[in-house]
């Protein structure tokens, strides 16, 4: 896994220093202080302290562009030139959050006009300059076409400000994840579903990552050595995470088992980070066996973090890694109904489930049919863990781009329908008859993604990183 990395520089004027004692030192302590607030686990930060030259920024730019920076923190600590900024960032090419961040909430006044010393005043008020010169960077920005975005705060103890440096970097954290995603595609499409037919390109130029095409006969040939002793172990494994009913066979149990393990070896023999999949297997007896046989195992790399989506549903696939990778989860879903007496929709989907977002363990029931396809077998039922949710859709466009459209609901007890599938009741604030028709206008696959936590200006974020228009639904106007 590669680590993302994070820049960080702050930026003055060098006519400053001789003319105002100590106002250099104090500027370089609140970068230091900035830099111990960016530091998490998972993230490299390349911070290079105080920037105060178009010299100095250009040396910088090539430090930054050999360091590899996923994205760019610009901490405007007080007034300096936009000949200090631009050669810098125009070098590195990463995306850019301007940082105007007070050092504290507001300036002493009192202690600032009792200083009598116009000299010593100017320097104090220059440490509070930071808002000074950020239209100046902006007007330059916008003119050199450097993509930027901007929080405004206090450096220490505002939380709005925390809270927005933290999405920035979940949000870039996913892009990175992304871009060094392996994309598993195995078997077809489902025939006639041409809402999902993706371009399989324009996934890869929008996120990154790489699609590999993987073989069906390569699974069924890996579910012919799987051993005994695996399969035990492996049905171990399915009592501590599923809530197996009493008229699941062992017969069922054990044939899912072997091609959980063998799905295992063909996620590790390509380094797969998710995958999406469909095969009906029909004349082929080893495959059909296969893939009526797969829903378990999915589950299983799905609640590790590499989301499988079913009916070779790309776009959802991605969807499904983006939620997963906020932390959110990320489990298949679809319409399923309309509830109009409690003012619900109902939404789920046959095929793996994300079984650690659920609300209580999830059951495994067996199916004597999968409607609308071929076979037979083990199945999960399941419900969205209730409380905050986001449902997430990659939304394929008329003008051959891609698109965010995301909702924040809640996920709510109630009945639902025991079939032996993921389902759930969603409620929004619009009401279920305005949000399926706000949602549907904008076009998505019937396909969409759920994951739990209100997430979706992070999403909103990761769009902005990614080139990406997001559209959001389900709120009260």
């Amino acid at each position: 896994m590669f680590p993302l990395r994070v820049g960080l520089f702050g930026i003055g004027l060098d006519a400053y220093w001789p003319q105002f004692q100590g106002l250099k030192g104090r500027l370089e302590q609140n970068i230091r202080i900035l830099g111990q607030k960016l530091n998490r686990p998972g993230v490299e930060i390349v911070n290079l302290g105080l920037i105060d030259s178009p010299a100095s920024a250009m040396e910088a730019g090539h430090r930054f562009r050999r360091e590899d920076i996923d994205l760019l923190f610009l901490y405007v600590t007080t007034y300096a030139l936009s000949s200090t900024v631009l050669p810098l960032v125009q070098r590195v090419r990463a995306p850019v959050i301007v940082l105007n961040l007070s050092p504290a909430a507001s300036i002493d006044y009192a202690s600032f006009n009792a200083l009598n010393d116009r000299t010593r005043m100017t320097g104090e008020w220059l440490a509070f300059c930071s808002a000074c010169p950020v239209p100046e960077i902006a007007n330059v920005f916008r003119r050199a076409g450097v993509r930027f975005f901007q929080i405004t705060g206090v450096l220490e103890g505002d939380a709005i400000a925390d809270s927005e440096i933290e999405s920035w970097i979940e949000a870039a954290r996913v892009a990175s994840v992304l871009a060094h995603n392996r994309l598993g595609l195995m078997g077809h499409y489902y025939g006639g579903m041409l809402d999902i037919y993706s371009d399989v390109t324009l996934q890869c130029a929008t996120f990154g990552g790489h699609a590999e095409i993987v073989e069906v006969d390569e699974l069924s040939a890996l579910r012919k050595h799987v051993s005994e002793k695996e399969i035990g172990q492996r049905l171990s494994e399915f009592q501590s995470a599923f809530d197996i009913q009493p008229d699941c066979s062992k017969a069922e149990l054990e044939r899912a088992a072997r091609t959980s393990v063998a799905l295992d070896r063909l996620v590790s023999t390509h380094d797969l980070g998710s995958m999406a999949y469909y095969y009906s297997g029909t004349g082929n007896v080893e495959n059909e066996d296969a893939m009526s046989s797969i829903i378990l195992g999915n589950s299983l790399l799905t609640a590790r973090g590499i989301p499988v989506a079913g009916e070779y549903e790309i776009k959802n696939a991605q969807a499904m890694k983006i939620l997963d990778t906020f932390g959110a989860g990320g489990s298949f879903t679809e319409y399923y109904a309309l509830d109009f007496a409690d003012d619900v929709i109902l939404m789920g989907h046959d095929g793996p489930g994300h079984i650690g977002i659920a609300e209580g363990k999830t059951k495994v029931r067996p199916l004597p049919v999968y409607h609308g396809k071929v076979g037979s077998g083990l199945s999960v039922e399941m419900s969205v863990r209730h409380g905050h949710v986001t449902l997430l859709s990659v939304v394929e466009t008329a003008e051959g781009k891609l698109a965010f459209l995301v909702a924040e609901g809640e996920s709510v007890p109630g009945p639902i329908l025991e079939i032996g599938n993921t389902n759930s009741r969603y409620r929004f604030k619009t009401g279920a008859r305005a949000f399926v028709e706000s949602w549907n206008s904008f076009g998505p696959a019937h396909h969409c993604a759920v994951g739990i936590g209100w997430i979706a200006e992070k999403i909103r974020k990761l769009g902005l990183l990614l080139g990406i228009e997001t559209h959001q639904v389900g709120e009260r106007k």
